[in-house]
């Protein structure tokens, strides 16, 4: 229901009727002044028409003062010099003054609503002498200082009035300027935020299909390898793949289930953290990769998020070695907890493999985490041969500028 829906009685449907006329005088603006101007040549002239019949120069002046309003607001300037220049016209060669002299004060507030302040006063000192030239010819004596006071106080009425709405035209295009320019901001900021959510997304599916998948496929190939010499051996290795393809639903469920506040199990299986490390250092091993793992520190105080980022850089450097190292031994993971910080060390005694496709994007979703946390990701060849991937996050708080860019770079 709108505020108007509840008035009873006559008229109590004029305030739409008015915003209706408004809008319409806003959308054709010449046509509604040729109205005002034609509705106050019948007002001022009707009641003097036996005076106009038998003086036709009255009528041209009276008609002259009055017809330049219908262009007022396409040129107000311009408009207040021709009806000024008709006025003074009238106070040459007319007897009398007319009642189309109004049309001074609708010019005047026409320039003071639409034309900066120094044309207002221009046409207000140009109307106020003419109201003393006005006054001096057709006022008496005793009675001039009143007229020229109470027409300039008219004067002075219309122009106030005519800044005000030209202030008040201002405000509401200032307003109007600033909802379109929050209303941008926000789409901006959803379209950052979604932009975020999708490469985070993005990031835990790579994290957790790449992984499993690699570590399905060699224990496959070792399966297929061992079917015909040790079936034993072919067996165990398909259990492996069957629990590694179990676990990797398990951990989209609750990757999924983080994103759905209503689904059950992102309390039963929360996201996977440093704590985690053995499974995934023994989920490795069973592909015939030795790991050595080591963990130092309170890792009690690093918060979860921090945690699960932990956990996907390992992950994601270890599948690195699985998938592009080869003659590789050994593998180590050292974490390292001092207490402001957490420090990530992964180390390889491969030889890098040469892809010959294009390069993947596990770096750069290592860097894009650690980047929340203000830390840096190093990943290349060691001197004596091997491959070593090496981050630092800082347990501060997060860096939103570099949040920020990384998501706007994606």
């Amino acid at each position: 229901m709108t505020r108007y829906d509840h008035v009873e009685g006559p008229g109590a449907e004029s305030p739409l009727w008015g915003s209706g006329l408004r809008a319409l005088a806003d959308r054709h603006p010449l046509m509604a002044d040729a109205v005002s101007a034609l509705a106050l040549a019948v007002v001022s002239t009707a009641p003097a028409h036996l005076v106009f019949g038998r003086h036709p120069v009255l009528l041209c002046y009276q008609l002259g003062l009055v017809l330049p309003l219908v262009w007022r607001r396409r040129a107000p300037s311009a408009v207040f010099a021709v009806v000024a220049a008709v006025a003074f016209a009238q106070w040459l060669f007319a007897g009398q003054a007319l009642p189309g002299d109004v049309a001074l004060l609708a010019a005047l507030y026409t320039v003071a609503a639409h034309c900066p302040r120094r044309r207002t006063l221009v046409a207000f000192t140009v109307l106020a002498a003419g109201n003393l030239l006005a006054v001096i010819r057709w006022a008496g004596s005793e009675h001039g200082v009143k007229s020229f006071v109470g027409l300039c106080g008219l004067a002075l009425a219309a122009g106030t009035i005519g800044a005000n709405m030209r202030n008040r035209r201002a405000y509401l295009a200032a307003l109007e300027d600033r909802a379109a320019r929050l209303e941008r901001e926000r789409d901006q900021r959803a379209q950052l935020a979604v932009a975020g959510e999708r490469a985070r997304i993005a990031r835990e599916m790579h994290d957790i299909v790449t992984h499993s998948l690699s570590v399905m496929v060699a224990l496959a190939d070792g399966a297929a390898f061992a079917a015909t010499r040790a079936p034993q051996k072919a067996a165990a290795a398909m259990e492996q793949v069957s629990g590694t393809g179990r676990q990797a639903l398990t951990d989209m469920r609750r990757f999924l289930g983080v994103l759905r506040a209503d689904e059950p199990d992102a309390l039963r299986h929360p996201q996977p953290g440093i704590g985690q490390l053995d499974g995934l250092a023994a989920q490795v091993r069973a592909v015939g990769l030795p790991v050595r793992l080591r963990v130092d520190g309170d890792v009690a105080s690093v918060p979860a998020a921090a945690q699960l980022t932990v956990y996907r850089i390992v992950q994601e450097a270890l599948t690195n070695t699985l998938k592009h190292a080869a003659d590789v031994t050994r593998a180590s993971v050292r974490v390292s907890c001092p207490g402001d910080r957490v420090e990530v060390d992964v180390r390889d005694d491969g030889h890098p493999v040469p892809s010959s496709g294009q390069g993947g994007h596990g770096i750069h979703g290592m860097r894009d985490r650690v980047a929340a946390y203000g830390g840096q990701v190093e990943a290349g060849p060691l001197p004596g041969g091997g491959w070593r991937v090496a981050a630092c996050l800082k347990l501060g708080d997060p860096e939103p500028v570099n949040a920020q860019a990384t998501e706007g770079e994606l």
